[in-house]
């Protein structure tokens, strides 16, 4: 018995009539037909009444109606799952990463997705938030990992809150606050500022300083300038506490408070497996991760240290 004759012997019980049952299957009526012959002959009996009105079920062919119906059904089943899985195994998932994310979170999660689905194809690409964005809305990204405030929920997009991280106050290891609990922007007057242009939080930080101090001495687009003039004593900056480095020391901002709220964002709608698997691997992390620590509580010890 093979898979296609169960398929004419359930279009014929359809239609009971031998012409728009080939039709149905996209066959010629005479290999449907010399299908449910070889189909009779294999179990031991006529299947139908043949009429020219009048096509109907024999007592055998009632009988195993339902039994060739399951087994054409599990077959198709069995079918599609082999094909989902085909499919996710050459699954491939792009997923961007907004730039000024410390690496920390982020490889967590790369690495608990490889090691749960090693057969995903993942490429990662890191830019600013908008333009992160911009990528997801065109397709040319499946999710990313960003926060841009200001603009509102797309309503195209859905979004898993990840974690919240907030900016503290960097200083050199000889500066007169170092050792303080917490300060305030106010504390800082008159120092020079250490910029980074393309923020994504420019706008809050700018207004948390306003009449605070002069225009920033120092811009650049890089972490890592700005933390290395910090650490040489040339100025202050204000960071996401993740991304301080070691030489520098964190000040918790008691006053205004700044933080980012860090978001797994994805297309709303039917997700690929790939990106169900991603999911999946954030939610099981925000549960197990340990809150951020509360840099209020740690505030003014050199990073080194932590």
């Amino acid at each position: 018995m093979e898979l296609h004759q169960i398929r004419y012997f359930l279009a014929l019980c359809a239609e009971l009539n031998f012409t728009r049952a080939a039709d149905r299957c996209d066959v010629a009526q005479s290999s449907l037909t010399r299908a449910i012959k070889l189909l009779e002959t294999e179990l031991g009996g006529a299947l139908f009444h043949r009429g020219r009105a009048n096509t109907h079920l024999t007592s055998l062919g009632e009988r195993v109606k339902p039994f060739l119906a399951r087994a054409h059904g599990e077959v198709q089943d069995a079918c599609r799952e082999a094909q989902d899985f085909a499919r996710a195994r050459t699954a491939s998932l792009r997923l961007g990463l907004m730039r000024t994310l410390a690496p920390a979170r982020s490889a967590a999660l790369v690495a608990a997705l490889r090691a749960r689905r090693p057969d995903i194809d993942l490429q990662v690409t890191e830019a600013g938030a908008e333009a992160l964005q911009e990528r997801l809305l065109a397709g040319e990204l499946d999710a990313a990992i960003y926060d841009l405030p200001g603009l509102g929920a797309d309503v195209a997009l859905d979004r898993l809150p990840l974690y919240r991280e907030p900016f503290v106050a960097v200083v050199h290891a000889g500066h007169r606050l170092a050792r303080h609990g917490a300060v305030r922007l106010s504390d800082l007057h008159g120092e020079p500022f250490l910029a980074r242009v393309h923020c994504e939080h420019a706008d809050v930080i700018d207004a948390a300083r306003s009449g605070v101090d002069a225009p920033p001495a120092f811009r650049s687009d890089r972490d890592e300038w700005v933390l290395a003039l910090a650490a040489a004593g040339l100025g202050y900056a204000l960071m996401p506490a993740e991304n301080v480095h070691p030489g520098t020391v964190a000040l918790a901002l008691a006053d205004p408070a700044i933080a980012r709220e860090i978001a797994l964002v994805t297309l709303r709608g039917g997700k690929s497996p790939a990106v169900g698997a991603l999911v999946h691997e954030a939610m099981r992390l925000c549960h197990r991760a340990a809150p951020v620590p509360d840099v209020a509580a740690d505030a003014g010890l050199l990073v080194e240290a932590r």
